[in-house]
């Protein structure tokens, strides 16, 4: 008799409302699935890969079609909460390469920009970064990548995980806007923790004064001789920095080892990104917490379409995407719910999640039932002793201080559970909303995220 798991005995849950969308989300509960990834030319090896490699990378993801380091701490020896306790209390380095560079370059690189992203292009000044979104002509967030302009007439788009380089080809393949747009061999790795800048000063000398750079602050500098930019910056939560190098394929080596040996007596470590940080700091990972079928104002983002909040819009003539989301603001403001679900915070019972989620957990109401939603991030908060994710569940129109909308806190679910992290296998967990997010950042507006 063979002990392998019949997985065609997997079936589709239907109960969770997502006839608003085209393709819904896959709520087949698989477990994890013992395969081995092919490694092929096909998807691209960054040039840190063999760095990874070196540095322990013993799993790994695929990301904007680069093969992209997940885990580096075997579950034996910890597994992902040594890198955890690495970063909130010393230094660490990333590999994430896979955050490719769009540059958009010309003399109608502004307009070009302001017209692709919900938020004024024209209120970044040069070396100064932003987070922005991208959406579609529905209002779905396609990318929400962090903007780098390096002069009035130069943009990076630093990629979330989606193919937003070609789309951004094909809104100006007519050369309506006087600017090219292209990748550019510009790839970053992001230093995170408490010690980042005592790091950072040793490994840059006088070149920039980080006491009074501003977050998002950009700088040119050289590391090892090599062209690079440095943002105040990352995917943490915590102090960070982001150094894009230049002409990366030629000079990987040389700008990360000299990380390393600028990092030995600040206790670096080379770790993956940080998600269960960025969790506990509302920091939205495309593709994982939001898609192309999510509108802003049910991921937490409404922001980003409304900054001055109170349903303000901004006062841009015309953006991809601006008819349907002010029309959905509207519709929110008016007490409509012009979509079934919204992304909140929980608090949640179980054994304590310490890795990655291979399924979207199903979440029921208090009393039990047919799953109503399901969770997207999840993981376990040491300081709280507590699991915590981010999930969808219906919305019931509550806003928040700024007219935004949210979970209602105090709201109490059910959340399924693998056997795994059950108290009673079989048996749901309680979970209850809570205010996003679950801790507070180095920089209050890593992702800018509005608080309730």
């Amino acid at each position: 008799m063979s002990n392998e798991f019949d997985y065609t005995k997997l079936k589709h849950v239907t109960s969770v409302d997502q006839s608003d969308r085209e393709v819904p989300y896959n709520l087949r509960q698989s477990g994890p699935t013992k395969v081995e990834m092919l490694i092929s030319t096909r998807v691209r090896k960054s040039p840190y890969w063999h760095l990874s490699m070196k540095a322990g990378c013993w799993r790994a993801t695929v990301y904007n079609r680069i093969y992209h380091p997940r885990g580096y701490v075997k579950p034996e020896d910890g597994g992902a909460m040594v890198e955890y306790d690495a970063i909130v209390n010393h230094v660490t380095m990333w590999n994430v390469a896979v955050e490719r560079q769009i540059r958009v370059k010309g003399p109608d690189a502004e307009k070009f920009t302001d017209y692709v992203i919900t938020r004024d292009a024209t209120k970044i000044s040069p070396m100064r970064a932003r987070y922005v979104i991208l959406c579609n002509a529905y209002g779905g967030v396609l990318n929400d990548p962090i903007l780098l302009r390096i002069s009035k007439d130069e943009f990076w788009f630093s990629l979330s995980d989606s193919d937003i380089g070609m789309y951004l080809q094909g809104v100006n393949a007519d050369g309506r806007f006087n600017c090219t747009v292209e990748e550019i061999d510009a790839c970053p790795v992001q230093i995170q923790g408490p010690k980042s800048k005592a790091l950072m000063k040793d490994l840059l000398g006088d070149q920039v004064d980080l006491d009074n750079m501003p977050f998002y602050g950009l700088a040119e500098v050289e590391v090892a001789g090599r062209s690079c930019v440095i943002s105040q910056s990352g995917f943490s939560g915590e102090a960070g920095y982001e150094i894009y190098l230049r002409n990366a394929t030629l000079y990987a080596d040389d700008m990360w080892n000299a990380v390393l040996e600028a990092g030995k007596k600040h206790k670096l470590m080379v770790i993956a990104p940080a998600h269960h940080r960025r969790i506990q700091a509302g920091i939205l990972s495309w593709g994982q917490d939001m898609d192309q079928q999510h509108n802003p104002y049910q991921c937490n983002l409404g922001y980003q379409v409304s900054l001055s909040g109170k349903g303000e819009w901004n006062k841009k003539a015309d953006y991809v995407g601006k008819a349907a989301l002010e029309k959905m603001g509207a519709d929110i403001k008016a007490g409509k719910k012009p979509y079934k679900l919204q992304l909140v915070g929980f608090e949640l019972g179980g054994k304590p999640i310490e890795d990655y989620a291979p399924d979207f957990w199903l979440i029921s109401n208090a009393d039990g039932g047919d799953p109503v939603g399901f969770v997207t991030s999840p993981w376990y908060h040491p300081e709280k002793k507590t699991n915590i994710a981010m999930g969808y569940v219906p919305y019931d129109g509550t806003l928040n201080a700024n007219g935004f909308p949210k979970g209602k806190v105090g709201t109490k679910y059910k959340i399924h559970l693998p056997e795994k992290y059950s108290d009673k296998p079989g048996v749901p967990v309680d979970a209850v909303v809570v205010d996003v997010p679950f801790k507070e950042s180095y920089n209050a507006n890593t992702r800018e995220v509005v608080k309730g």
